[in-house]
């Protein structure tokens, strides 16, 4: 990780971060820790809902420099919203909203690309899980030009779980992939949708691909045989934004 400014590390730094109003994104701790100080921390994580990552040595290392006492706690500039009170609020304010689901993405700069698109197509929320994506960092920040601070960005224990409640409240569910025959621009876009993209080297994961209403592919007419993420992400939410306003 080379922005170490968004990392408190040691274990009663992180304690104290776990007990201010600090937001935590991500919390590592060293598996197999013989520590009991580290029990107090789980102890306080579980109550504020904090997701916890049990990782070798070599990790935190790579976190950060200083003497981690098995401990690195990575903080977010942003609060994150709760999906239910989230999506009712806006599907009672608009008609056609407009959600994206990230599943697994893991580049920082390809997650503020999207955000940035995003709330430039009028994306009214995007959900991302707890375990396995990219954090928020400064260069997230920075990729998004400061449309992080403009969108929601809800944070999920399960993205199939998301997925399903967001069918039963009648949201259209399409996956970005290049595993069917039919591309975006044969599907009727004008109604409220999720698109559901996927991470850098596997997409979206096979296990979401099953439940999802309508799988979307984009035309490749060269060599190449995929875009990068946060490209395909942004010609389909445009797709998205010509059919509403055609």
């Amino acid at each position: 990780m080379k922005n170490r400014e968004n990392t408190i590390f040691g274990i009663h730094p992180v304690i104290e971060a776990l007990n201010s109003e600090l937001v935590i994104d991500k919390l590592f701790l060293q598996k197999e820790s013989n520590n009991s100080k580290i029990q107090e921390i789980v102890t306080i994580s579980e109550k504020s809902d904090v997701t916890i990552n049990y990782v070798p040595v070599e990790k935190l290392n790579r976190l950060t420099k200083g003497n981690h006492q098995g401990v690195v706690a990575v903080t977010s500039p942003i609060s994150f919203y709760s999906l239910e009170s989230l999506v009712e609020n806006i599907i009672q304010k608009k008609e056609k909203p407009l959600f994206l689901i990230l599943d697994q993405l893991s580049d920082v700069r390809n997650f503020g690309a999207i955000i940035r698109t995003a709330e430039c197509t009028g994306v009214d929320a995007i959900i991302i899980q707890k375990k396995g994506g990219a954090p928020v960092t400064g260069d997230t920040i920075k990729t998004s030009a400061g449309a992080i601070f403009k969108i929601p960005i809800c944070k999920v224990d399960h993205i199939k779980d998301a997925i399903f409640y967001l069918k039963a409240s009648n949201i259209t569910t399409i996956a970005g992939t290049e595993k069917t025959n039919e591309t975006i621009y044969d599907l009727n876009l004008n109604g409220p949708l999720a698109i559901i993209m996927g991470s850098e080297g596997k997409g979206v994961s096979k296990s979401v691909l099953n439940i999802v209403d309508q799988k979307a592919a984009l035309p490749l007419l060269g060599d190449i045989n995929s875009l990068n993420v946060s490209v395909a992400c942004g010609a389909l939410l445009y797709e998205v934004l010509r059919q509403r306003n055609l």
